[in-house]
């Protein structure tokens, strides 16, 4: 990745760029309180938060709506019913006409502690990162913002809009419920933009500003074989193996180049703007250096960049499982094999039609599909069977114009913050910026501020504190603007 010279440079020209009143604020207000704002961010990461512990969950959003009324901010708990609470604030601001919601969510990944070097739910700080399950995603922005408050209140900033808060704790799970609990208080959610603090910084260290995200939609695939595993001496070339019949369909779905083979997959794709090419155009390609931190002899959909193709949909093999492997493999034909997918999409594209698609794709390959878990007749009457779940679980990308003037706006603040951004039309993750957008009739706009390589995730999850404190600076310009 980047070079230590070329760090500096960075380093220096953010520091070099940083006019904005707040942001400087919060650089001497941070270099004072180091230690109290790691021990208050160490003791957020402390509480687990998988979205289906509701005893956890619940004790993540009292601490956070606790954080809110200690610096003065009007708090509450919205829920509605079977529903994780949403974390509310408010800040208003005599005579400002413009309203601004800052969102992140408090809930994280599933994990498995046993792949971790650390327990995930115990903080630890090495090499200038702080290790836990959401340090990065997404409880290192709520961080930033309450430390962005303390900013304001000790430096006597003023204020030019209303200001409201949003930590959701079902994103990691699909954002299930979201759309009906902003719904089920409008009047608390309206504001003229929503910005989403979650996600990753340009893999160049640069502040990353993103206009779009990607909508996404899953799916479980299980093909059958036996009605038990069989001894694949006795049994081999006779019974139909499911592991192997699943390679074949899934390899049917992608060309050796990563374009996707499922007819219709790339139709009524929105096109990019011209301001939107110009942005790709223009940033940074990390590519080079990104193939050799990963050890990657070749890369998908060559020689377009990395860039390029996070605006264009996707689908991934995301989980494969037949029988066992390694110390624990069997001389066996499995019984069933089943493959997780994602398919990542772009703005034009349609989930649920998506999802169709796929199932057609399915079909084409000879297989019988239902949607459940097929019976004796089904499975003795036909040769090939796919069980195929999406599990209801889907939401479609939206981008926002980047010459809308309050995208302006936001590129002038950030810039004067953290220096020269990276603009980009659309970033590769998915956040559920269709349901705000629907159910408040709102725009969205992602400013990220985690490190690209915090293993978001994954294992051993992590935050660069210098990230930590960028993202303050960064917090304390945009409340303030």
């Amino acid at each position: 990745m980047p070079t230590p010279v070329a760090l500096l440079l960075t380093l220096a020209a953010t520091l070099g760029a940083q006019t904005n009143p707040a942001s400087i604020a919060a650089h001497d207000y941070r270099v004072k309180h180091e230690s109290e704002i790691l021990g208050e961010f160490s003791r957020l990461l402390s509480i687990p938060n998988i979205a289906t512990d509701k005893p956890n969950i619940r004790r993540n959003a009292d601490a956070i709506a606790a954080a809110l009324t200690k610096r003065g901010i009007a708090a509450q708990l919205v829920e509605i019913p079977n529903a994780n609470p949403l974390v509310y604030g408010e800040l208003k601001t005599p005579g400002a006409s413009r309203t601004i919601v800052l969102y992140a969510h408090y809930d994280g990944q599933p994990l498995d502690p046993k792949e971790w070097a650390t327990p995930p739910f115990e903080p630890v700080i090495k090499d200038g990162r702080i290790y836990a399950r959401s340090a990065s995603d997404d409880k290192a922005p709520i961080i930033a913002m309450l430390t962005a408050l303390d900013v304001i209140n000790a430096s006597g900033l003023k204020l030019h809009s209303n200001i409201r808060f949003v930590f959701e704790g079902e994103e990691e799970a699909g954002s299930v419920n979201l759309e009906r609990i902003l719904a089920s208080r409008r009047d608390l959610f309206t504001a003229d933009v929503w910005l989403i603090c979650d996600g990753p910084v340009s893999q160049n260290g640069q502040q990353l500003i993103a206009f779009g995200a990607r909508g996404v939609v899953t799916v479980d695939i299980t093909l059958y074989g036996p009605r038990r595993e069989l001894h694949s001496g006795h049994y081999g070339n006779w019974a139909p193996n499911p592991a192997m019949g699943l390679a074949r369909l899934l390899a049917s779905m992608k060309d050796d180049n990563g374009r996707v083979m499922v007819d219709g997959f790339y139709d009524g794709i929105a096109p990019l703007s011209d301001i939107e090419k110009r942005a790709i155009a223009e940033a940074p390609v990390p590519d080079a250096d990104l193939m050799k931190e990963l050890w990657l002899g070749s890369t998908e959909g060559a020689p377009k960049k990395l860039i390029e193709l996070l605006q264009q949909p996707s689908l991934n093999i995301r989980g494969m499982a037949s029988s066992r492997t390694g110390a624990q493999a069997s001389n066996v034909i499995p019984s069933t094999a089943t493959a997780s997918i994602d398919m990542r999409l772009v703005k034009g594209m349609d989930h649920n039609q998506t999802v169709a698609r796929l199932i057609e794709h399915i079909r084409k390959q000879g297989y019988f599909v239902t949607d459940a878990e097929p019976t004796e007749a089904e499975r003795t009457s036909h040769a090939k069977v796919a069980r195929v779940s999406t599990k209801g679980f889907g939401y479609n990308a939206v981008r926002t114009p980047m010459d809308l003037p309050i995208s302006q706006e936001v590129i002038r603040v950030v810039e004067n913050a953290r220096g020269p951004a990276v603009k980009v039309p659309t970033m590769g993750g998915s956040v559920p910026l269709e349901m705000i957008e629907r159910a408040v009739g709102t725009r969205t706009i992602t400013i990220p501020i985690a490190n690209y390589d915090n293993n978001q995730h994954s294992f051993n999850e992590n935050i660069k504190i210098e990230n930590l404190w960028n993202g303050i600076d960064l917090m304390a310009a945009l409340i303030t603007m």
